[in-house]
């Protein structure tokens, strides 16, 4: 049977001499580009210098639907140029990317980078892979990407309930030592004070012992609520910190402006009536504070604040409980 000429159409970018050594049935030829095509990633091959040979449907659907500035023809686009200029304008990932694939075109074996790419109505990672390929003697390099989204997802949900205490539902230590860290450089980079209350439910222990776990876990999740409503702002984070001690950071605030919002605080908690015996019976629980306040800069860490304000804490409860020590004086309720 007579052999057809091989169509090499959409290879037309191709080197000329690789292209005239191609030895394959046109059918066969076909074939293998509906595979490509069928598949879901978006995979785009270029040469040594970054030009685009050759791009699958994927990848140019997405083009045309996420308003790219090229849509129809990739062939002869410089990829490697495209992620320069987006990095010059600010692009991290794009700077990686180009990094990246100019690594494997300098002989590394392969490379790969996850990165987001959310869209204005939902919320979409990819991740990058380069992998390279020799045809007749000409190197190629393969550049895939594939829509990571469902996986990340799940990711960020676990990692989310990794950091939230599951009595109170509030931010628990992992979270609150994040959080504080990441407040406390904030701060020592635009040089403001960041502020730090201990708080403790009194005579809990008294609780637990005498009328049981469970009536101790209702006030915690009481007192844990009333108290996560006086952090208001995004540099604001209450969270339990252990056992009956939860602790709110205030960025960018100094301790003589919460005085009042403490005071309140205090009297959201009475204003519970939360007995520490039996339901309407005995002395309502309250809390002791502690409060400080410093500077960031590059001398001292938040763990020195950490360690003034528990010893505020330890004032407060050793004082007569039920009141507030802070870096000015002690007041008693």
């Amino acid at each position: 049977m007579a052999r057809e000429p091989l169509d090499t159409s959409w290879f037309e970018n191709f080197d000329d001499t690789a292209v005239g050594q191609l030895d394959a049935d046109s059918t066969c030829f076909g074939f293998l580009r509906e595979v490509v095509d069928s598949v879901t990633d978006h995979i785009a091959v270029i040469d040594r210098v970054g030009n685009i040979c050759f791009t699958n449907r994927a990848w140019v659907v997405f083009a045309e639907h996420n308003d790219c500035a090229v849509t129809e023809q990739w062939h002869g686009i410089n990829y490697l140029a495209a992620c320069d200029t987006a990095a010059a304008a600010g692009d991290e990932f794009a700077a990686k990317a180009a990094s990246g694939i100019r690594q494997v075109i300098g002989g590394a074996g392969h490379y790969y980078l996850e990165y987001p790419c959310h869209s204005p109505d939902e919320q979409r990672w990819f991740m990058m892979r380069v992998t390279t390929f020799d045809f007749h003697g000409t190197p190629y390099f393969v550049v895939s990407h594939q829509n990571i989204t469902e996986r990340k997802l799940a990711e960020e949900k676990m990692r989310a309930l990794s950091r939230i205490d599951g009595l109170t539902g509030l931010p628990n230590r992992r979270r609150f030592d994040e959080f504080f860290r990441e407040e406390w450089r904030r701060c020592r980079r635009l040089r403001q004070p960041v502020s730090l209350a201990m708080i403790d439910i009194d005579h809990f222990k008294r609780v637990n012992d005498t009328y049981g776990h469970q009536h101790g876990d209702d006030c915690l999740v009481s007192v844990g609520k009333a108290v996560a409503q006086f952090a208001h702002r995004p540099t604001d984070l209450c969270a339990r910190y252990g056992g009956e001690e939860f602790a709110l950071v205030f960025g960018n605030s100094r301790a003589e402006q919460l005085l009042g919002l403490i005071d309140e605080l205090m009297g959201a908690v009475r204003r519970l009536r939360l007995s520490q015996g039996a339901p309407s019976s005995g002395p309502c629980i309250t809390v002791s504070v502690g409060l400080a306040t410093m500077y960031p800069d590059r001398q001292t860490g938040e763990n020195e604040l950490l360690t003034v304000a528990d010893r505020h804490l330890l004032a407060a409860k050793t004082g007569g409980r039920d009141r507030l020590v802070w870096d000015g004086s002690a007041a008693p309720t």
